[in-house]
């Protein structure tokens, strides 16, 4: 097992790190930072604030503090938009060096003409595709989880987001390459920027959904897709099975390609809408999937078509489209901020998210079991789901410590209805300290074995966000 170093060693460690950044709060130490970037508000999982802060602003600054931590042996976590919510970024018990790198957010470069551009860990994907918009360029890039994420973190979450069902996840080929800073103080970049290559390991996704555990990411190059005009559909069906059936006969037809999101709001999370005061109509509260439909004028109207056919074969009690820009925007704009709506219905209330993915046909069981649980529990909650992929969110509501504990257990028992429907504990939230439990069941230990393995190799001393993962 690794040793860590003492209180002595962490405090030189800061000491040193003063010397190396100085400057007005590169190196933070006020209980209040330090608190900030160990813990999240919409995190239940235990936390554990840090015992130095520190603000990155190039490679160069972070190859100094990964020296210093490897030094005084001293874990070091990479710090971003902390959105995630698995506790992905809290502290380690025995000292640590939170690593922001919010402060690197930077798009450096642009290459339109090959549909990619290169930034750094901090730029926020929001960012990216306002400034790819506002300089007229046609392109954007696809992944869209929560508000606020970072590159960096997107890239260790492995994440994915509403587009999913049409340009897949982290996991798929929209990081050409990244840079990394390994444990060693080494600086490495995985590949060239080739749309393709065979040459060797696929080193960039031996990062993805690492969580920060191999190596720090400081610059990343994004491949990027062209923006095609999209329109906004609404269908509100009587139960969620219809709703998911109706989803998979959609996407096995020639017209499936043209559906760029499809997303479930359960019942509760139509109501909480409404409640919350942030639609100028209230919706009609019931089980509704909301479809982005993309492509040509003509490819609009056919694959429009085709969902209206088959949402009605499936019952669906009303289906609509967005009248206006500004009414598809406010639709899909709902659907984001899904989390505060459902903290709006219940006032002085508290939210744990969670999320899961099973194969498509599996997904109606799963929610209706989910549903009937969380009912049975006495617990309140909204669901919303990439129902394209298999992939839902649970937003379970509490108002205390007994509350708290039934919401665990509750979280704990979808988790392996999830994993025996042949699915995964996590779609795109990552493990973080939330998960780890889970890993052998899902994976496997061989599998789990072989990712310590490989930790082992790459980190010995476990200096990189010990405790994320696997334990």
């Amino acid at each position: 097992m690794p040793t860590y170093g003492s209180p002595e060693d962490v405090r030189k460690a800061i000491e040193e790190l003063r010397n190396a950044l100085p400057g007005k709060n590169r190196v933070q130490t006020s209980p209040e930072s330090l608190q900030v970037h160990g813990s999240s508000d919409n995190s239940y999982h235990p936390s554990c604030p840090h015992s130095v802060v520190v603000m990155a602003h190039s490679t160069d600054d972070v190859v100094k503090v990964v020296n210093i931590s490897r030094k005084y042996r001293v874990p070091i976590t990479a710090y971003g938009g902390a959105t995630s919510i698995e506790g992905h970024f809290t502290g380690f018990p025995s000292g640590s060096i939170c690593l922001d790198l919010s402060a690197m957010n930077s798009i450096l470069e642009i290459n339109e003409a090959d549909g990619d551009l290169r930034c750094q860990p901090g730029a926020k994907w929001e960012d990216i595709n306002n400034t790819l918009k506002d300089r007229g360029i046609p392109l954007f890039f696809p992944l869209d989880p929560g508000p606020g994420a970072t590159i960096g973190g997107m890239i260790g979450t492995g994440c994915s987001g509403t587009n999913a069902v049409r340009y897949g996840t982290a996991k798929a080929e929209w990081f050409l390459n990244i840079t990394v800073v390994l444990p060693s103080g080494k600086v490495i970049k995985t590949r060239r920027r080739a749309r393709k290559s065979s040459a060797g390991f696929d080193t960039t996704k031996l990062f993805i959904g690492a969580e920060g555990t191999l190596g720090i990411i400081t610059e990343a190059t994004l491949r990027l897709a062209p923006r095609v005009p999209t329109k906004v559909a609404m269908a509100q069906f009587p139960d969620v099975e219809k709703a998911v059936s109706a989803v998979q006969q959609i996407l096995n037809t020639p017209y499936g390609p043209n559906i760029q999101c499809v997303e479930l709001l359960d019942d509760h999370m139509m109501a909480a809408i409404n409640t919350a005061g942030v639609v100028d109509t209230p919706y009609p509260v019931q089980d509704t999937l909301f479809f982005k439909i993309q492509g040509s004028p003509e490819s609009i109207r056919d694959t429009s078509n085709v969902v209206q056919e088959i949402v009605q074969s499936h019952g669906s009690t009303r289906f609509e489209f967005a009248a206006t820009e500004e009414e598809a925007g406010e639709m899909w704009e709902n659907r984001k901020y899904a989390f505060f709506s459902t903290l709006a219905t219940h006032p002085g209330s508290k939210v744990w998210t969670t999320d899961v993915c099973v194969p498509v046909s599996r997904l109606p069981q799963l929610v209706y079991e989910t549903k009937e649980d969380l009912a049975k529990a006495g617990l309140k909650s909204t669901i919303v789901g990439h129902v394209g992929d298999g992939n839902f969110h649970a937003l379970i509501l509490f108002k205390d410590e007994e509350e708290l504990r039934n919401v665990g257990a509750a979280v704990h028992r979808l988790v392996h209805r999830a994993i025996q429907m042949d699915g995964t504990c996590t779609g795109e939230h990552g493990v973080g300290v939330g998960k780890t439990e889970y890993l052998v069941e899902e994976l496997g230990e061989d599998t789990v074995e072989l990712m310590k393995t490989v930790k082992n190799a790459i980190d010995p001393l476990n200096l990189f966000n010990p405790g994320k993962v696997r334990n």
